[in-house]
């Protein structure tokens, strides 16, 4: 399956482009196509100057080669070679009123085993619980029509992924996060893979509607130092947690698309503490595992 998939990924890096593009008006994406010296390559798309869209990045990539130390030990799996193929999106807004998003969907082979892995998460500067709700229903709409588990299972999983535990804080309000499934005798290779192209179809639509509800709001140089500060957050967990950065740069992937999802700007402000009963305060305290987010 593996041109199959591959493919699927390279048209929904497509889809997306073109669906930002059209929101956000002004902004257009930059191509750049690269070539991993040691096995395939992919196409990295930036977006610059928008209107809404600060900066972005919608990756794609599919890889493969002599597996690493680094990937034998990671997954257990004493093989020659690999296979990975997947598309990476980061969106760091203008307006601190609209929320970072991010989606992680991805194949991997090692030896004789695979899986699939991913995963959609929304980091709000602000959060809004309209918002927070709209989206969470929406992973949980499309995640009931495959298991009504599935949403409370992989909505933990997220929030225990991205949590920042130097912070004592999550990274946003989560959203879902899967690793490693692989087919079993309730879900076949293909209806997993039925399941992650669902996942990636829902970033859009979501997306889009987030930028039309917040892109017009009024905000001033105290959102905008709130909107670095949580940026700043955001740098740390990518830098030192997240998975798919260390596993791109243990693979000797493209430096500069694996660190596409660092914003353009961020602050960090010695020993913070906002003012209480502000917005930013209210955020904070919400910034915390296990939160109903559709009842809330």
């Amino acid at each position: 399956m593996q041109k199959e998939i591959a493919e699927w990924f390279r048209q929904l890096q497509n889809n997306i482009c073109l669906e930002l593009e059209k929101a956000d008006t002004q902004g257009r994406f930059q191509e750049d196509n690269w070539v991993r010296p040691g096995g395939g390559g992919g196409k990295t798309r930036i977006f610059r100057n928008g209107l809404i869209i600060e900066k972005g990045g919608v990756n794609f990539s599919e890889v493969f080669g002599p597996a690493t130390d680094f990937l034998r030990k990671q997954f257990n799996e004493n093989a020659e070679s690999f296979f990975a193929t997947g598309i990476s999106i980061v969106i760091h807004p203008r307006n601190p009123a609209v929320p970072i998003i991010h989606m992680n969907t991805r194949y991997l082979e090692i030896g004789n085993k695979s899986w699939f892995g991913g995963g959609i998460d929304l980091t709000p500067h602000y959060i809004d619980l309209k918002d927070a709700r709209f989206f969470h229903s929406a992973v949980k709409n499309m995640c009931d029509k495959f298991d009504p588990s599935f949403y409370p299972l992989y909505k933990k999983q997220a929030d225990d992924y991205f949590f920042i535990p130097h912070r004592n804080e999550t990274r946003g309000i989560g959203g879902i996060f899967f690793d490693q499934l692989e087919d079993t005798k309730t879900f076949s290779k293909e209806d997993i893979f039925r399941f992650v192209k669902t996942t990636g179809e829902l970033f859009a639509p979501v997306y889009v509607e987030l930028m039309k509800r917040n892109a017009d709001k009024i905000f001033s140089e105290r959102e905008i130092n709130w909107q670095r500060l949580r940026r700043g957050r955001y740098v740390e967990f990518n830098l030192v947690y997240d998975k798919g950065t260390k596993f791109g740069l243990e693979t000797n992937g493209r430096t500069e698309s694996i660190l596409m999802s660092l914003p353009p700007r961020a602050d960090w402000e010695y020993d913070y503490k906002p003012e209480p009963g502000s917005q930013e305060a209210y955020t904070l305290s919400l910034l915390k595992k296990g939160v109903d987010w559709i009842s809330e």
